[in-house]
C-alpha cells in the first residue's frame, strides 16, 4: 500500500450502556445497546469497508459493542484492546492512532464520548455532502459512527488532516 492511497478511520462510539452499581469501566450494555450495536455492525458492513485493525477501549461496554458489531462483518479484523482509549481526549486518541502500523489501511476505533465526537470534529478539516451537518445536529449518540479519510502515514495524522465522508446514528 502506498501512502498516497486514502486511509479510512471509523470512529465508533459504544452503544447504550446500563447503569448498575459497578465502576464506570465495568458498565455493561443495556438491552437497547445490544440491539443498536448489531444494527451498527450491519450498517458498517454496508459501507463496503474492510478493516485491517480495530482499536477498542478496554471498558466492558466498548468490548460488548465491538463483539456484537463485528459479528455482522464478513471478515473479522485484528483487534487490539487499548487501555488508553478509555476516557481519552482527542489529542490522546490521535497519539494512539499515530502509532498504527502503516500496513493497516482501514481502522476502526471503538471508544467513548466526549473523546470520539471531539476527535471527529478535530480531524475533519473538510466534509462531503451533509455529513458534518448531520453530525452537528445529532451530536454523537450511543452506537453512532463517523467515517473519515486521509492520505499519508498514520504518524502524520493531525487535526484537520481528514475528510468526514459519512456519519450514522441508530435513529438515522
Amino acid at each position: 500500500m502506498s501512502d498516497a492511497e486514502p486511509r479510512r478511520i471509523v470512529l465508533f462510539r459504544h452503544a447504550k450502556a446500563d447503569w448498575p452499581q459497578v465502576t464506570d469501566h465495568e458498565r455493561p450494555l443495556a438491552e437497547r445497546g445490544r440491539m443498536d450495536a448489531a444494527v451498527a455492525g450491519r450498517r458498517l458492513t454496508e459501507t463496503g469497508l474492510s478493516f485491517d485493525l480495530a482499536l477498542c477501549s478496554t471498558a466492558v461496554r466498548t468490548r460488548e459493542t465491538w463483539k456484537l458489531a463485528v459479528h455482522e462483518f464478513p471478515h473479522r479484523p485484528k483487534t487490539v484492546y487499548e487501555e488508553r482509549i478509555y476516557e481519552a481526549s482527542p489529542g490522546e486518541l490521535i497519539a494512539v492512532l499515530n502509532e498504527t502500523p502503516d500496513d493497516a489501511q482501514n481502522i476502526l476505533l471503538v471508544g467513548h464520548n466526549p473523546g470520539i465526537q471531539g476527535l471527529a470534529d478535530v480531524l475533519a478539516g473538510s466534509a462531503e455532502g451533509d455529513a458534518r451537518d448531520r453530525m452537528s445536529r445529532r451530536g454523537f449518540p450511543a452506537a453512532a459512527f463517523a467515517v473519515l479519510s486521509f492520505s499519508g502515514p498514520w504518524k502524520a495524522l493531525e487535526p484537520g488532516a481528514a475528510t468526514l465522508l459519512d456519519y450514522w446514528a441508530p435513529s438515522d
